[in-house]
């Protein structure tokens, strides 16, 4: 019987040994693989004080409508957002007609049925595919992700989207791909299905700034990162109010402590120079040492 509780714990020692050494050696070969640094920007909505560019909110929207949005869907962001403060500030009026633009699945009707209607303000971006099967199914089985979401899902944020983007290039010499499969130094694998959707006038704006494929790839960044996070203005707002309230407190605080313990403190000295007073008059009363008195 010993024998054999002795032999399942030496089992259930070495398989132990043997999963530490597996992590081990992934970690190893993990901490081994040759990391890629994004391309960096000095992006006016980051840090505390960050502000988005509504200009360039209002060309990124052009972008994703123009370029992304036959394939990607922004299922976490409504049309009344396009009009928001802290977004790109289209008018309540220019976001009703980019809204319009759009058909929507309502109803049941008195009759029963569902029925199509022109969106408004309160609905949902209207995704391209009906649901994610169709949408893996239109581009060779991979789904294309949610650009709201993109932004927070993605390591490296919107220095990541950047990247990805400018980051198509032609194959080493010897790197071999597979059809509908092009080579993108800046993902994982270096290898990505979907084709270069950014170049050079890829989009002609509305207003006049000129197309280089840095000024796309620069405002649809700025448009994802705002998408994945469309509050952003109004929390930083939020914190440095907070901030500043949490200073005048507790300078309230520490000038009420100073006030309330000077009390104390001249009650203290208060009782010291009776004290001293009463030792003096004991003395001379005594002619002696007041330790000894009794």
């Amino acid at each position: 019987m010993k024998e054999k509780i002795l032999q399942h714990l030496n089992n259930i020692i070495t398989k132990i040994f043997l999963i530490i050494f597996i992590l081990g050696f992934a970690q190893n070969a993990y901490s081994s693989e040759k990391k890629v640094e994004f391309l960096k920007n000095n992006w006016n909505f980051e840090g505390v004080f960050g502000t988005f560019d509504r200009a360039s909110l209002q060309r990124g929207y052009q972008v994703y409508q123009e370029v992304c949005s036959g394939c990607h869907s922004m299922q976490h962001l409504s049309y009344r957002n396009l009009s928001e403060k802290g977004g790109p500030e289209f008018t309540k009026e220019e976001a009703k007609a980019i809204a319009a633009q759009f058909e929507v699945t309502d109803g049941p009707n008195e009759d029963g049925e569902m029925f199509t209607r022109p969106a408004r303000l309160s609905d949902k971006f209207v995704s391209p595919f009906p649901n994610v099967k169709a949408a893996a199914a239109a581009n060779g089985g991979a789904y294309p992700p949610d650009m709201s979401v993109l932004a927070k899902a993605r390591k490296g944020g919107a220095d990541y989207i950047y990247s990805l983007l400018m980051g198509y290039e032609e194959a080493p010499a010897g790197y071999e791909l597979d059809d509908g499969v092009y080579y993108n130094k800046y993902m994982a694998g270096n290898k990505i299905k979907m084709a270069e959707p950014i170049y050079e006038d890829a989009v002609q704006y509305s207003d006049g700034t000129k197309a280089t494929k840095e000024q796309i790839t620069k405002d649809v960044t700025a448009f994802l990162v705002w998408a994945g996070d469309p509050h952003l203005e109004s929390r930083h707002k939020m914190g440095f109010k907070v901030f500043f309230y949490l200073i005048i407190l507790l300078t309230l605080v520490y000038l009420s402590k100073q006030k309330v313990w000077s009390r104390f403190e001249r009650k203290k000295e208060e009782e010291e120079e009776t004290f001293d007073k009463v030792e003096k008059a004991v003395t001379e009363y005594e002619g002696e040492d007041p330790n000894t008195f009794k």
